[in-house]
């Protein structure tokens, strides 16, 4: 099942990115009267939580730096509900969606892969998920492209949940996970990756010290072998985690929300989900 959980999160990964990638949701979380990208990012995927205070969010995420949710939350709560932001996220989602998947947006198969995805979202447990429990609060959509967008996120969440636990395990926290995720896609000096780049070099310095006095990087900042091995474990445990959606349903449909899902994946990849 990790190996399952792991071909489905490839072909649902591209389904989730538009939402960060396309125009439509930024354009939505704008017209709302967010001011930034960062202040739409964080109102509309908090917003299941609820109207928790910054220092929740920052736990939840887990990857952001101390300070950076901070920056969003509460104040980008303060005159645009939180439900008014989730609404719009997935609106613009699904938008992006409908535009770069064309017609077979309106296909069958689309919408079989949205009914066994969603099953499969609505079947895993939620004790030790926060993310993923404030998703399942979330109504349903009835329409089969956002339904999709909409289950497809669930699962990301799950896993996400899960991909923290397995950070936690190893003792590595946000920023530092960023740094091995850099490395792992071939990014030198990882300093240089887009999610950190913009940190304190005072700050990443620390960072980069601490992975080295672990001895999970050398002093050119590449990995080490206990390095790699470390961020491979990561990742293994991370599949296996995320394994427990997918046993609601039968071989049979998995094999078949694998097929349903190939050509949705593989036109999005094409167009960069954007």
């Amino acid at each position: 099942m990790a190996h399952t959980a792991r071909r489905m999160f490839e072909l649902l990964e591209p389904i989730c990115l538009v939402t960060f990638f396309a125009d439509e949701c930024g354009d939505e979380l704008a017209a709302l009267g967010h001011r930034t990208y960062w202040d739409g990012y964080f109102a509309s995927r908090a917003a299941p939580l609820g109207l928790v205070p910054a220092e929740i969010v920052h736990a939840a995420f887990y990857s952001f730096a101390a300070g950076e949710a901070a920056r969003h939350i509460p104040s980008a709560w303060e005159t645009i509900p939180p439900e008014e932001s989730l609404a719009a996220r997935e609106r613009g989602s699904a938008a992006s969606l409908r535009r770069i998947l064309g017609e077979l947006a309106d296909s069958p198969g689309l919408v079989r892969a949205a009914d066994l995805t969603t099953k499969a979202a609505t079947s895993a447990p939620t004790a030790g998920r926060v993310m993923y429990a404030g998703m399942r609060t979330v109504a349903v959509p009835g329409d089969p492209v956002a339904r999709l967008w909409h289950s497809a996120t669930m699962l990301r969440e799950h896993r996400g949940d899960g991909h923290v636990a397995a950070l936690v395990g190893a003792r590595i926290g946000g920023t530092e996970a960023h740094v091995l995720s850099a490395l792992a896609m071939g990014i030198h000096p990882a300093e240089t990756f887009g999610r950190i780049h913009h940190l304190p070099k005072k700050r990443l310095a620390a960072v980069m010290d601490g992975l080295r006095e672990r001895g999970l990087i050398d002093a050119d900042g590449h990995f080490t072998d206990a390095g790699r091995e470390t961020q491979q474990g990561i990742e293994t445990l991370t599949d296996e985690l995320a394994a427990a959606p997918y046993e609601a349903l039968s071989p049979a449909e998995l094999d078949e929300l694998a097929a349903e899902l190939a050509p949705v994946s593989a036109k999005l990849v094409a167009a960069g989900s954007k």
